[in-house]
């Protein structure tokens, strides 16, 4: 079993920045394949970026691609998202998820965290 928090959402204009924290607890962190996703008022949950266990590659939605970062730290069990520019298109509830497969398909996720907003608006 693994408990994912969430952390770092808020209001921002557009143009600025916010980073997302996942603090993960209960299993091996280092072994999951981490991804973050996102959900705005009547969509389907998104993938925006996925990190994966071992080699650390990294894969991006285009929309979000040389706007986002996903990085993690093992040694404190903390998964990353730096968003910058930031445009109002952004806003949703941003999820972490944790799981055994790299993929953008929310379904191949086991473990998810609770989310946290992300709200760009002048």
């Amino acid at each position: 079993q693994v408990q994912l928090v969430e952390s770092g959402g808020g209001s921002v204009q557009p143009g600025g920045s916010l980073r997302l924290s996942c603090v993960a607890s209960g299993s091996t962190f280092s072994s999951y394949h981490m991804a973050w996703f996102r959900q705005a008022p009547g969509k389907e949950r998104e993938g925006v970026a996925l990190m994966a266990s071992g080699t650390g590659g990294t894969s991006y939605v285009d929309s979000v691609k040389g706007r986002f970062t996903i990085s993690r730290d093992n040694a404190k069990n903390t998964v990353y998202l730096q968003m910058n520019s930031l445009k109002p298109e952004d806003t949703a509830m941003y999820y972490c998820a944790a799981g055994p497969r790299y993929s953008f398909r929310p379904e191949r996720y086991s473990y998810w965290g609770q989310g946290t907003q992300v709200t760009v608006s002048s």
